[in-house]
């Protein structure tokens, strides 16, 4: 930094600290901040709507809150008294409505059960700042749980003390908002941040529910998936999203997510749908998911199903043929298709097709909406650009999100960097330019956020298709298969014809001079992680989500219901705090009805991934290196004020 630049630094940073009094005070402040435990970082990845489990595994922390439990009252409590007041902590309100229709003595219950939860409270607190601790507190009763948590040196006799105030709230009847309150601030302080390896949307029913819980929490991050793309393109208005979005939902039973969700209204597809398939059974659109529906709504939603996805098929042909540098015309199906004897010619092999009953497609040009099909497309279009709910949760997914993060040492990304069978990096072109590594990241990136902020159509417009580019695209690092083969698993009995082949980085995740590459490809060095998602592991075969000896953690390990019975759990948190790294492998979550009632929990297994070969501290972190260099501008502003460079200002507060 030139001395002239240097100086206007200084004098900008005097304004904040005018003296050598406040200076070195808050460097004293950083100082001590810097040998603070490590805060506990929480990854979580391919969530796919399912918010009962979600939401369960942030309120236990993943088995953190138990753990807690454990450090502090060992064999002081039984396990069926650990495990009532594990589950009071997850769902307060709920389990002290159940205890008060059956204890009698409810004074002496508030009183135990208060001094249980303050001592929780305390360790969870205890590697904190006692400023971080104070922002936590519930506004109502901040002071309160300050002096409760905070040791009173000066004062003797602490027990009376404490005594009190306890009395004191049961008293005037406000035991139950208490609780709730340290309930509350222990399931915030047991994770410190939350990194979300993408795919919050498509296949379980409360996506919509998970961002809704997301809009409050604390402090959280996404890598996008590349179903979050794909909601995020049809919120833009991108035609082929929307349609995909709504396919997604049919499928799935899940256009409940879509009417009561966010209030899109499903009676223009619904009306389409019955016209043009009164008499077809659409029996190859049958249900995937878990939807609860009777024999009627079941029928229509196989109509609706059908209607919606030959729709996406049209526009995919229209985007694929505008978009000549996707190079994606293999994919351009309908005209391949002999519509007289129900075949398709695919890469030079001709196969029958198993439904060939398309009234809305014209063979002369099977990609043109016809008039019913361009109005429904264009009504679903206006509901989706102006949801409110819908765009206000995916201005949260853009301000909180991206496609990859650089953090404490760690690569975040949702899927893979695409390479070849060398593991050379593949560049892909963009726009007429090619990218490839970070680059190719960085420019996807680029064109997501043009989608919605670009004030030039143009570039807005090419935003928004290349969204759906991102979710479809052999080359895209969010897909990483060299097809997505929709229209053969709906229409194509032979099962070769529905392979998708991975990109060779998945062929790679043990190849350690590869992932190094990788590594070094985005700022860090040899002794750093990838975590991503994407591919669920397959568990139950005795695959293992650790690959290259730990440098590569693959945390998809079945969130979903629908991916349960291929993994064998349901679902892996990697848990990053001072002692190192731990995986946790999840078994299901029944529901939360049932967690309350009979005070079960998500079963866990831990698996140390990594021991630090330390105990970690927040100097150690991203965060512990800015507030070094924050210590070393303040040392100089001393300098500065002891040479008389600068001149203390003691009138200024």
């Amino acid at each position: 930094m030139k001395e002239h630049s240097k100086l206007r630094y200084l004098q900008r940073l005097s304004e904040l600290y005018p003296t050598i009094a406040k200076a070195s005070t808050e460097i004293i402040n950083l100082q001590s901040i810097l040998n603070l435990p490590k805060g506990t970082e929480h990854f979580i990845t391919d969530i796919h709507g399912e918010y009962e489990a979600f939401s369960h595994v942030l309120k236990n922390g993943s088995g953190a809150v138990k753990k807690k439990i454990n450090d502090v009252f060992g064999h002081t409590l039984s396990t069926a008294d650990k495990n009532a007041l594990a589950t009071l902590i997850y769902y307060p309100k709920e389990k002290m409505t159940l205890i008060a229709k059956k204890e009698k003595h409810m004074n002496d219950w508030y009183r135990i059960t208060l001094y249980r939860l303050i001592e929780i409270c305390k360790a969870v607190a205890s590697k904190y700042t006692r400023s971080k601790v104070r922002k936590a507190l519930p506004k109502d009763f901040s002071y309160v749980i300050e002096e409760l948590i905070t040791e009173k040196s000066e004062i003797l006799d602490k027990e009376a003390y404490y005594t009190a105030i306890i009395d004191t709230i049961i008293k005037i009847g406000r035991a139950e908002e208490f609780i709730v309150a340290l309930s509350e601030l222990i399931q915030r302080l047991v994770i410190d941040h939350l990194h979300i390896l993408g795919d919050i949307y498509d296949r379980g029913p409360g996506p919509d529910r998970i961002m809704n819980k997301l809009l409050n929490y604390h402090t959280w991050d996404i890598q996008w998936g590349n179903h979050d793309i794909l909601w995020m393109g049809a919120a833009s208005g991108q035609l082929a999203c929307i349609a995909t979005v709504l396919r997604n939902c049919a499928r799935y039973g899940n256009l409940d997510i879509l009417e009561d969700g966010y209030g899109i209204n499903m009676l223009p597809l619904a009306t389409l749908a019955l016209d043009l398939y009164k008499n077809d059974p659409c029996m190859l659109f049958k249900i995937k998911g878990m939807g609860n529906y009777n024999k009627a709504e079941n029928e229509l939603n196989m109509k609706m199903h059908k209607a919606i996805t030959i729709i996406q098929f049209k526009l995919e042909g229209q985007l694929i043929s505008r978009r000549k540098s996707f190079g994606m015309e293999e994919r351009r199906l309908l005209d391949k298709i002999d519509y007289e004897k129900g075949t398709i010619l695919l890469n030079g092999e001709t196969y029958q097709m198993l439904d060939s009953h398309f009234p809305t497609i014209d063979p002369k040009n099977p990609y043109k909406l016809i008039e019913m099909e361009k109005k429904v497309i264009k009504r679903l279009q206006s509901a989706f650009e102006r949801c409110e709910k819908l765009q206000k949760h995916i201005q949260l997914l853009l301000n909180k999100g991206s496609l990859y993060k650089v953090f404490n040492n760690n690569l975040l990304y949702h899927g893979c960097l695409p390479m070849d069978e060398n593991g050379k990096f593949i560049k892909v072109n963009i726009y007429g330019e090619n990218y490839s590594g970070k680059a190719l990241y960085d420019i996807l990136e680029t064109y997501v956020r043009k989608a919605f902020f670009s004030m030039d159509d143009t570039e807005k417009e090419k935003g928004r298709d290349l969204l759906w580019f991102i979710w479809s695209n052999r080359n895209s690092p969010l897909f990483g298969k060299d097809k997505m083969a929709t229209f053969e698993r709906y229409f194509l009995a032979n099962l070769a014809t529905h392979m998708e082949k991975k990109n060779p980085y998945y062929s790679k995740l043990n190849d350690e001079k590869i992932m190094n590459r990788i590594l070094r490809e985005f700022g860090l060095n040899s002794d750093g992680h990838i975590i991503n998602g994407h591919v669920p592991v397959l568990q139950c075969d005795g695959e293992s989500p650790v690959k290259c000896g730990g440098k590569v953690l693959a945390i998809d390990g079945g969130f979903s219901k629908t991916y349960q019975s291929k993994t064998g759990i349901a679902g892996y948190t990697l848990i990053y705090n001072f002692h190192g790294m731990v995986l946790v492998a999840h078994k299901p979550f029944t529901s939360t009805e049932e967690a309350i009632a009979n005070e079960t929990d998500i079963h866990s297994e831990r698996i140390m991934v990594e021991m630090a070969p330390h105990w970690m501290h927040v100097g150690d972190t991203d965060n512990g290196r800015a507030l070094k260099e924050r210590i070393e501008e303040l040392e100089e502003l001393l300098a500065a004020y002891r040479s008389n460079m600068l001149i203390e200002n003691h009138e200024k507060r």
